[in-house]
């Protein structure tokens, strides 16, 4: 599909052309999945198939899941299937794109032998939040005591059919389990193929692990904000179109806020905050630019873009650091989108 390449295109340009944001080095990834509402319709309840709830009628769902860097705020990679497959299988699919300068952050849903082994194997780190209650390698390093530990995780019965689907041998993975302490007094347990304890202290990694935020935060854009769910058309096709498309916009706007990026920083220097440019803006304003930019000469197409960066630096936000906030779980609303989020159309 054209919006999979032109995706594919854009973010090989923003790693070349601009200088993107590390850690220690690192692409800073992190992936995840949500399901998706589709349309009513039969073929795509025949491709998609359906969710069955404990109330009401059954409901048209896709299984999203993408590959994000959290740093630069770029989908580098994204799907959209069938809700039968899993996110550790999606999480697989996406290891195409991984290489020797990026680090996976993983939630606790995606800890497993064969996904670790794959993503060791694509020459990429890992690191991941692990259950405390699973492993007995884990439970052991928990009731030590120990800060961290170089442990070699065996390969389970369910993980030797997997590797062997991914051609992977099943010789035990050495890697690192690290205790982070909570403000709660509770400690949660991440696992690790950075091993070396003098270029990697235990005491960067519960910031690092928790850097993987904001590709939750990218679900909330693209379900409130670009509106991922409100398909143009009932067709197969149409889903896979409209979802990659949106996809490719959001990253759009991404790349042409990464390319005024010095210019906020020289605009708001001295300020009491730093600040960032406001996304919901950005993405209103590709809403009106963005079939036109595919249709200019290149003079005129330089032209818009410079005009679109200059609008960009005139709405900011404040980054206010350290704020912390208890989630509030209220019942959930009936309505399709949320009035609580802006969108763009």
């Amino acid at each position: 599909m054209a919006f999979i390449e032109l995706n594919d295109y854009l973010v090989r340009l923003s790693q070349m052309r601009f200088a993107p944001n590390r850690w220690n080095g690192f692409f800073l990834l992190a992936t995840d999945g949500t399901l998706c509402t589709l349309p009513t319709a039969k073929p795509v309840v025949e491709h998609f198939g359906q969710w069955h709830g404990r109330q009401g009628d059954p409901c048209p769902k896709a299984r999203v899941s993408q590959l994000y860097d959290v740093l630069n705020h770029i989908t580098v990679a994204s799907s959209i299937t069938s809700k039968c497959i899993g996110e550790r299988e999606l999480a697989a699919a996406h290891c195409a794109h991984l290489g020797p300068e990026d680090l996976l952050l993983l939630d606790r849903g995606y800890e497993s032998f064969w996904l670790f082994k794959l993503i060791v194997a694509s020459n990429a780190n890992v690191c991941a939040r692990v259950s405390c209650n699973k492993l007995k390698v884990v439970k052991a390093f928990l009731q030590s005591g120990e800060p961290d530990r170089i442990v070699k995780l065996s390969c389970t019965p369910n993980s030797a059919r997997k590797c062997a689907e991914f051609e992977l041998d099943k010789k035990p993975l050495k890697l690192r389990l690290i205790r982070v302490d909570l403000p709660t007094g509770e400690s949660e347990v991440l696992i690790t193929s950075l091993t070396d304890r003098g270029k990697y202290p235990v005491e960067i990694f519960g910031d690092l692990y928790h850097q993987r935020w904001p590709v939750e935060e990218d679900y909330k854009v693209m379900k409130s904000r670009i509106q991922i769910e409100n398909f143009s058309g009932k067709t197969v096709h149409s889903v896979y179109q409209d979802f990659y498309a949106k996809v490719f916009t959001k990253n759009f706007a991404a790349v042409l806020i990464q390319s005024v990026s010095n210019r906020i920083k020289t605009i708001t220097s001295g300020r009491l905050y730093s600040y960032k440019a406001n996304v919901t803006n950005v993405l209103a304003m590709l809403r009106h630019h963005i079939v036109v930019l595919f249709n200019r000469m290149q003079d005129l197409l330089c032209e818009n873009v410079s005009k679109i960066q200059n609008l960009i630096v005139r709405v900011l936000n404040e980054i206010r650091p350290s704020r912390s906030e208890p989630r509030a779980f209220k019942k959930k609303s009936r309505r399709k989108f949320s009035t609580a989020y802006k969108p763009i159309s």
